[in-house]
């Protein structure tokens, strides 16, 4: 599956959740996630997509750290069944409210 498969997985699984799951370009920052997750009532998710065997660039590896550094929720999903995962892990938090 390619990485813009996973993609459209995440997109339309948040959505159904009454979610959005933004494309995040930020022009002159360079290796940024691909998607800001915001669902009702929960703090945003800054998400990285990639393929079962795909590889973060070191440059990924330097972003994604300085948003964990100011306490920014980061993940990075690799392929269809963690895409699943963290739709269900969504799915669970907002039916706690948490």
């Amino acid at each position: 599956m390619r990485e813009s498969e996973v993609e459209k997985l995440l997109v339309g699984g948040i959505r159904k959740l009454g979610g959005r799951a933004f494309k995040w370009v930020s022009p002159g920052n360079d290796g940024v996630p691909d998607r800001i997750v915001v669902l009702p009532g929960l703090p945003a998710v800054f998400v990285e997509l990639k393929t079962v065997t795909g590889k973060l660039t070191p440059l990924q590896r330097v972003q994604l750290k300085r948003l964990r550094d100011m306490g920014q929720a980061v993940r990075v999903l690799y392929g269809e069944r963690e895409v699943a995962t963290f739709l269900e892990e969504c799915e669970e938090r907002l039916k706690d409210g948490i």
